[in-house]
């Protein structure tokens, strides 16, 4: 497929890969190169940067009149890293190969970004009955971090949106919900000593070893009778350690340990209350270990989480984008997060919808890629969008 739309959103997504706009590090250079085409053509932009880093930076821009609700299309311009991945070609150089474009960031999601600035431009030369809007984040990889100063910044400030599209990737369908996701870090604390002496010791990475089991024994209650989602690929609440950190050397009784754990959640359950399960069976655990030693409970404090989203009951907003993508096209839930729960939570009115060329199942890999098919769809659909607002 091709066509001057295609051409746009193809030229803008290979500058926008050559920017290596990796989470926690600065995307000054993309956003300022966004807001320049905008303004090109008459499209003011405002930025929202982190207040402890203004080289990181949210951009929002809207075309059209102002004091009535319209479309935002949402997206996020940070990549995860490409470091130690076998890469078969440069990530930050875009390689158009067999239908193909690859590098980081082409999938989840600089696809949807380019097509969404090229509306954009082409919406500034309609006579819109209601605006376009666009909402760029940073850091979105490491928990929907930017956003969160953006919506701030825009509490207040104009009417809600009716549409809201979220444009993470979705080869094009219609994602109307994702779990909840909560991240926490546990410190266990134990006592130092010779491990000659080990069983006189309160020992962190044992702590954290019943930690970790009671994590477990909670995943399979959830699994087997907790509620479900069946749109979902694992219809259940999840648990997960991802990362143990403790002890200094082996002949050392540990005095401390770190355990980093997540809980994604269907909207039925609530992730305090899991992980006040999991401390409880912690504690059980800890008391049938036997009383060689007394040791402490671990401390939990979560350290970034989101909202999740559902959209089932959306039937009219589903049915409006279906209207404007190819005949058949599918709902579906999605397994990752998004930043559509943040905009759900600031503006309940709004409808929110996920739907962004590209599959999951190659980002975040060496060699991402985006088909061209999908940008030429996702530029047909956002075309229409944009003449569905001058009715």
């Amino acid at each position: 497929m091709s066509g001057p739309a295609v051409t746009q959103s193809l030229a803008l997504l290979r500058q926008l890969i050559a920017f290596p706009s990796v989470s926690r590090t600065p995307n000054i250079e993309l956003i300022q190169l966004v807001k320049e085409i905008l303004a090109k053509a008459g499209i003011s932009s405002t930025l929202v940067a982190d207040p402890q880093d203004p080289k990181r930076s949210n951009l929002f821009a809207s075309v059209g009149p102002e004091g009535v609700s319209g479309v935002m299309l949402s997206g996020h311009t940070d990549v995860v890293p490409v470091t130690g991945q076998p890469w078969t070609m440069p990530p930050f150089e875009a390689a158009e190969r067999d239908g193909r474009i690859y590098g980081r960031g082409t999938a989840d999601m600089k696809g949807f970004v380019a097509c969404a600035v090229a509306a954009m431009v082409r919406a500034s030369a309609l006579p819109l009955k209601r605006p376009l809007q666009l909402a760029l984040s940073f850091d979105e990889e490491v928990g929907c971090v930017g956003v969160r100063h953006l919506l701030r910044a825009l509490e207040g400030k104009m009417p809600a949106p009716s549409l809201c599209l979220v444009g993470e990737p979705t080869l094009m369908q219609i994602g109307t919900g994702h779990k909840g996701k909560a991240a926490y870090r546990a410190v266990c604390c134990g006592q130092a000593g010779h491990s000659g002496l080990a069983p006189r010791f309160a020992n962190a990475i044992h702590t954290a070893a019943d930690l970790v089991a009671a994590m477990r024994d909670i995943q399979r209650e959830l699994a087997d009778s907790g509620p479900r989602d069946e749109g979902y690929s694992i219809p259940y609440t999840t648990v997960h350690a991802g990362v143990i950190q403790g002890g200094v050397a082996l002949n050392v009784v540990p005095d401390r340990c770190e355990v980093s754990f997540e809980v994604r959640n269907v909207l039925e359950d609530n992730p305090e209350a899991i992980v006040a399960r999991i401390l409880e069976r912690t504690a059980q655990r800890m008391r049938e270990a036997g009383p060689a030693v007394e040791r402490a409970a671990p401390t939990v404090e979560q350290v970034n989480g989101y909202p999740g989203l559902r959209s089932d009951d959306d039937a009219e907003a589903i049915a409006r984008l279906a209207a404007l993508l190819p005949k058949g096209t599918a709902c579906t839930r999605v397994d990752y997060g998004s930043e559509g729960g943040l905009f759900k939570q600031s503006w309940r009115a709004t409808s929110v919808l996920v739907c962004g060329p590209g599959s999951i199942g190659v980002a975040h890999k060496a060699d991402e890629y985006v088909e061209l098919s999908q940008l030429a769809t996702c530029d047909a659909l956002l075309t229409a969008l944009a003449d569905s607002l001058c009715h």
